[in-house]
């Protein structure tokens, strides 16, 4: 659990320190001793500029894999195999999604040591976005409608998908205090199975009146969500987590990549998910109106609809539902922060920005305007 002081990408800025070491040629030779079929010597040709797992392409005699490595306190085998699962899911329905390799021994999630690792096959197409940060919004408005359709298109596919909930409770974006009837009951009780929030919670005094906004929004939900099918979702739909057919404007989707962040919530969930990572200048916020993309936001929504039609009660609950969305992966990251790295600082950086500071940005004059345009009717 060696950190680095490579430059990554960040939610909050455009470098920060890594949290896991990165992966080393011997660590993929040891690991691909594993796999008869990929052969021996390999070559990493490049590294992920993420902060909490580590990924890289790797080349073999037999062609180029894509490695990645997590520490088992944030994913067990077993909770690798619920991606996997999904994955195996996914591409029986005919969708784009990386196949993941089997060893010699027949397994998918290889935990070695500490970590667990996997190997997928090369995903189709190109890949445009690959050295932006998660926060950054879409280029072409082309791009952000074939986004919402393949969306839409995953949504489709997985509705038949029966697993339970995720065994993962740190960085995944699951929705339990989300759908909760009440905001701070709920956080409360995720003190029991996150630990390292729990340990953050009990060093901040007057956490429940922060919350005090977000639980008033939050109450204005409920029932609607609470009634809502749940459906497995991706958790992270960025342009950088997508492939395409081409650079230009009228590329579509190709390949739809890391499922990490998947986890059994509802559609609308993801749909408002796409627009906060694709559709705002989070990097950028002092530009004022210039940090929204309402143009991009509405075409995120109009592909989705053209394959899933939305009703007029549903876009009015997408844009209820913008500023809250990131909640119970707000909280998965303070636990992660304070229980895997004990990084507090960060840990507070979180609380303050992303989970109470996303939330306030949408009282705004730009998010506010951002909330009309997806409200608004085509």
């Amino acid at each position: 659990m060696t950190a680095s002081n490579h430059p990554l990408h960040g939610w909050d800025s455009d470098q920060v320190t890594r949290y896991r070491p990165q992966l080393e040629d011997a660590d993929v030779a040891t690991l691909l001793a594993r796999f008869p079929d990929l052969h021996r010597p390999s070559q990493i040709l490049w590294r992920s500029p993420r902060p909490f797992s580590a990924v890289a392409r790797v080349g073999t005699p037999a062609g180029e894999v894509f490695v990645k490595r997590q520490h088992q306190c944030v994913r067990t085998a077993v909770a690798l195999g619920e991606e996997h699962a999904l994955l195996a899911h996914l591409r029986r329905r005919d969708m784009p999604v990386p196949r993941v390799l089997a060893d010699a021994d027949g397994m998918t999630a290889i935990p070695m040591g500490e970590w667990v690792y996997e190997v997928q096959a090369p995903a189709a197409g190109m890949d445009v976005y690959r050295d932006i940060p998660s926060w950054t919004p879409l280029r072409q408005l082309g791009h952000a409608r074939h986004a919402g359709r393949m969306l839409a298109r995953l949504h489709q596919a997985a509705a038949d998908f029966g697993g339970m909930q995720r065994t993962a409770t740190r960085l995944v974006a699951r929705d339990d205090a989300l759908r909760a009837p009440d905001l701070h009951p709920a956080i409360e009780a995720q003190t029991a199975w996150r630990p390292g929030l729990a340990a953050y919670l009990a060093g901040r005094d007057g956490w429940r009146d922060e919350l005090a906004p977000l639980a008033a929004r939050h109450r204005s939900l409920q029932p609607r969500l609470a009634t809502l099918p749940r459906l497995w979702t991706h958790g992270d739909w960025h342009a950088s987590n997508l492939c395409w057919t081409g650079a230009g404007g009228d590329a579509e989707v190709a390949a739809v990549l890391d499922f990490g962040l998947c986890a059994p919530t509802f559609a609308l969930y993801d749909l408002a998910t796409a627009i906060e990572r694709n559709a705002i200048a989070w990097l950028q916020l002092e530009r004022g109106m210039e940090a929204i993309h309402p143009a991009t936001a509405r075409a995120l929504v109009a592909g989705y609809a053209e394959v899933m039609p939305l009703t007029h009660a549903q876009r009015s609950l997408l844009a209820d539902l913008l500023p809250l969305v990131h909640i119970d992966f707000a909280l998965s990251e303070i636990d992660c922060y304070q229980g895997a790295f004990g990084a507090r600082a960060q840990a507070r950086h979180t609380w303050e920005t992303f989970l109470l500071g996303h939330a306030a940005w949408f009282e705004t004059a730009p998010g506010l305007a951002l909330l009309a345009a997806i409200r608004a009717p085509d």
